[in-house]
């Protein structure tokens, strides 16, 4: 005999499924395309990164896009001169490198990104220029915005968020005059 549910009957259900059955992967990644240029326009070097995103800067997608959190709405990229690996708990306030600002611009460049198209979006199209100004090793790049100063040349005060970062893979160096030029392509895919 089939019961029906009548109105105002309380009805539940269990659905049981082996849970390694379900292993979903979601994953955001930046891909760093550097290029330095001397003087001339000669290259000097290149070299294509991968990063890492920090858990800040997760924190502060997920927040903005499913929790309501004040986006950020101009990104800066910055370089750095020391010998450090950024990691997971790298932080705007506690970069644990130290930023280069031997650079004739007066702010940090700014990420000027096209829209998402095929789950990635880049600044291919305006990358960020960076003219040396003195002799320098470069180690890296850092992706950062949102707080009080974030065009500001090493600043870590104000709450900043610093999203991801790219350690090249040995030092680079650069003279007066030199361009460094990076594009950053962020991705995200259901793996």
């Amino acid at each position: 005999m089939i019961t029906k549910a009548k109105i105002g009957d309380n009805i539940t259900a269990q659905v049981i499924r082996n849970i390694k059955d379900f292993n979903p992967k979601f994953m955001v990644r930046s891909v760093w395309d550097w290029e330095c240029r001397d003087k001339y326009g000669n290259l000097k070097w290149m070299d294509k990164r991968h990063n890492v995103c920090t858990a800040e800067g997760l924190n502060a997608l997920l927040n903005i896009m499913f929790h309501g959190s004040t986006q950020i709405t101009t990104w800066y990229v910055a370089i750095f001169e020391t010998d450090t690996t950024p990691s997971d708990t790298t932080t705007y306030a506690t970069p644990v490198y130290t930023e280069c600002t031997a650079y004739d611009e007066a702010n940090r460049p700014e990420f000027v990104e096209a829209a998402a198209s095929s789950k990635m979006l880049s600044n291919s199209a305006s990358p960020a220029l960076f003219t040396i100004n003195a002799t320098k090793t470069i180690y890296g790049g850092a992706l950062l915005g949102g707080g009080s100063a974030a065009s500001t040349k090493g600043n870590t005060a104000g709450g900043g968020t610093l999203f991801c970062a790219s350690k090249l893979p040995f030092a680079r160096s650069c003279v007066d005059d030199d361009v460094i030029k990076i594009i950053i392509s962020l991705t995200a895919a259901d793996t």
